[in-house]
Formats: structure tokens, C-alpha cells, sequence
């Protein structure tokens, strides 16, 4: 039928419109930048580090183990491991960058993490008037709290701590049963020591004392006669 074409296109306009004054989602035009469209969980842009608890540096779930870095196929970033005052490595890092400027949002370093540290934002509005240093994101700017990952991404969120929680409570069972397994052979150990040289000294002890040696006699002279 001639023409169906355009009243099916009428029909749609008019029900958007009439639906849009009592269903925000039917909305098809924002008044952005004071109203944001609300993005779908599987949405993605670039990566950030979760931390648990409040402190952003020592809730920090990155280990520094540097898989990341390895895996990244743009080479988009950098860490340094802390070290301690002797020098020996810390499961922390002292350096975290990641350049957004060479990212390319693959989502490679969150699927190669083996501790769930790292993970893909939703932000969008990054645009600076310098592409470099800018975009050059350190730790500190990279680190967002695990609150924060569950607002983003409720679903993976959730699952990630069930997860989490589930290698902590078998990591305490094997702890607590390799501290069972200790105690009982140092037990059994200590059964068949034989007795200590303090045990002999004490029956030395309460053996009875030899008699003193009889004192000799005074040898007679003239004069005692």
C-alpha cells in the first residue's frame, strides 16, 4: 500500500512522544550535560584498579605481579613494584600508569588478572585539551572503591566477592588443618624423644651420697711417750 511506509513512521513518533510524558526510559533526547543517559552494566571504556575497605593504597587488590602489563597489546602500562627497606619485593605497587591516550579498551588486562584488581570503567567524558600527560593516569587517579565497582556493575560485582570470599574461607581451612597436621607430629615427635639430660642430673641427684674418706692417724714421737 502506498504511503504505509510513512504512517508507520507517524505511528511510532506519536507514541514515543505521548509515552515519553509518563516513561523517562521512552525518552529519546537528554538535556545533556544536566541529565546523563544511564549506561548498561556491559558497557565499557577504560580500565581502574578496585580497592577494598578505605584506604585506597593498602586496600589496593593489585599484587603488582605485572601480568597486565605483559598482556596489554598497545603497551599502555607501566607499574613498579614497592620494596621494603631491605629491598625485597612488596606485593604492591609503587608506580600504576595507565595511558587512556593509547588504550584501546580490549579489556585484555581485566580477563588476564588472576586477582580481580582491575576492571573496565563506564566514563566517557575525557576530553582534554592535551593528549598526553592528561590522559597519563597514575594510581592514584586509577584507584575507585570496590562501592563503586557494584554501582557500575552490580552483577560482576557481586559475583567477584562471592567469589573472593569463597578462596578466603578454603584458604583459613587449609591454614588451620596444616597448623592441626604441625601440632600433631610435634607431639608425636616429642613422645619418642628419650628423657632429656636434665631428667638424668635430677636421679644423679637423689642417689644417696658416697661416706667421707676415715681421717689418718697422727704418727707417735719420743716425746709422746
Amino acid at each position: 500500500m502506498l504511503g504505509l511506509g510513512i504512517l508507520k513512521g507517524f505511528y511510532i513518533t506519536a507514541k514515543n512522544l505521548v509515552g515519553s510524558y509518563f516513561t523517562t526510559e521512552r525518552l529519546t533526547t537528554l538535556e545533556y550535560p544536566e541529565v546523563r543517559a544511564k549506561l548498561p552494566p556491559a558497557s565499557r571504556s577504560f580500565p581502574f584498579l578496585v580497592y577494598d575497605g578505605d584506604n585506597p593504597v593498602d586496600g589496593l587488590r593489585c599484587v603488582a605481579c605485572r601480568i597486565c602489563e605483559k598482556e596489554c597489546p598497545p603497551q599502555c602500562i607501566y607499574i613498579v613494584p614497592e620494596r621494603d627497606e631491605k629491598g625485597k619485593v612488596m606485593k604492591k605497587p609503587r608506580i600504576f600508569d595507565i595511558d587512556y591516550s593509547v588504550c584501546m579498551g580490549c579489556q585484555i588486562c581485566v580477563e588476564a588478572c588472576p586477582f580481580d584488581s582491575i576492571k573496565m570503567d563506564n566514563i566517557y567524558e575525557i576530553a582534554v585539551r592535551n593528549r598526553y600527560e592528561p590522559l597519563l593516569m597514575h594510581r592514584e587517579q586509577l584507584s575507585k572503591p570496590n562501592t563503586y565497582f557494584h554501582e557500575i556493575n552490580p552483577v560482576d560485582a557481586i559475583e567477584v566477592d562471592t567469589r573472593l570470599a569463597e578462596e578466603k574461607r578454603k584458604a583459613e581451612e587449609r591454614a588451620k588443618a596444616a597448623a592441626a597436621a604441625k601440632a600433631v607430629a610435634a607431639a608425636k615427635a616429642a613422645a619418642a624423644t628419650p628423657a632429656a639430660p636434665a631428667d638424668a642430673a635430677q636421679t644423679a641427684k637423689s642417689a644417696p651420697a658416697p661416706a667421707p674418706a676415715p681421717t689418718p692417724a697422727k704418727p707417735t714421737t719420743p716425746e709422746t711417750k
